[in-house]
């Protein structure tokens, strides 16, 4: 048996166990690790792992495994739980970067909070190129375009923050979006299979937003959904480039730079256990 060290966090109740090693996990076995641990009824339960190594570059090196063992790009909370975990450590130091294998991510400390620590994790600039999202299609944006499930077209948005979204506006959460968030994510337009976010504007400043997050379907929060949807609304000309994201048990505050591009997710993060796993 390997005895694995990890320590839960969640961001509006979408949790991951920070995972470190002296020896190296394969992928394999990383794989492995995440659709044990992550159950929530024979493990420890969580959306998924966030693996961290040394990196030459960066402060750590990052790498996602969701919770049914498929690896990730990007997570926004998952960034924010990381540079939690390195602060806690050190809070001394209040910036962080991570090497994602996809690029270098900063996450800063903004403050404590009653029962946290606000973080900002900066995203990159959104990509609604199709071929980079990616989607399948003729078209070089999918804008509002009809995506066809059952014979019903819907309209989407799809775009990369670092991983690939769709993005649905909707009047109400009054239907079983996660039904259709499932079908989303396994669509055969969608190469890499696809995170899925059903928008419901409230004002220019606010959006509600329930997530389907592939790899782990129903979350809590994204904060990269959160930075999809955001970017869909600005580009359709319905939201503001500062805009609040209210989830079922939260909101995130999004902010798209339009100077430099850039998107900034800040939150609120919140530990809550320490432990060993047995594999």
């Amino acid at each position: 048996m390997r005895k694995i060290i990890f320590t839960k966090y969640h961001a509006l109740l979408n949790d991951f166990l920070i995972v470190e090693s002296k020896t190296k996990l394969t992928k394999v076995l990383l794989s492995k690790l995440a659709q044990s641990i992550c159950d929530r009824r024979s493990g420890v339960g969580a959306d998924g792992i966030l693996y961290l190594t040394d990196s030459k570059k960066a402060d750590k090196k990052f790498t996602i495994v969701n919770s049914d063992g498929s690896f990730a790009e990007k997570s926004g909370n998952g960034l924010r739980i990381a540079g939690m975990h390195l602060y806690l450590r050190d809070k001394r130091k209040k910036k962080f970067l991570f090497d994602t294998g996809y690029g270098l991510d900063l996450v800063t400390v903004q403050k404590k909070i009653k029962n946290g620590v606000l973080l900002k994790a900066e995203l990159g600039s959104p990509n609604f190129l199709t071929k980079e999202v990616p989607v399948k299609s003729k078209q070089k944006y999918m804008i509002n375009a009809p995506l066809k499930i059952n014979g019903l077209n819907f309209p989407v948005t799809c775009l990369s923050v670092g991983n690939p979204h769709t993005v649905l506006f909707v009047d109400s959460f009054d239907f079983d979006w996660e039904t259709l968030g499932a079908a989303i994510e396994f669509h055969k337009a969608f190469p890499e299979r696809t995170n899925v976010e059903f928008v419901k504007p409230v004002s220019r400043k606010k959006l509600l937003v329930a997530d389907w997050e592939r790899g782990a379907g129903a979350t809590g929060s994204s904060g990269t959904g959160a930075a999809a949807a955001v970017a869909a609304a600005v580009t359709m000309g319905i939201a503001d480039r500062n805009c609040e994201v209210q989830f079922s048990n939260g909101s995130l505050y999004i902010f798209w730079n339009i100077k430099t591009d850039i998107i900034e997710l800040t939150g609120e993060v919140q530990k809550v256990v320490f432990g060993e796993y047995e594999l």
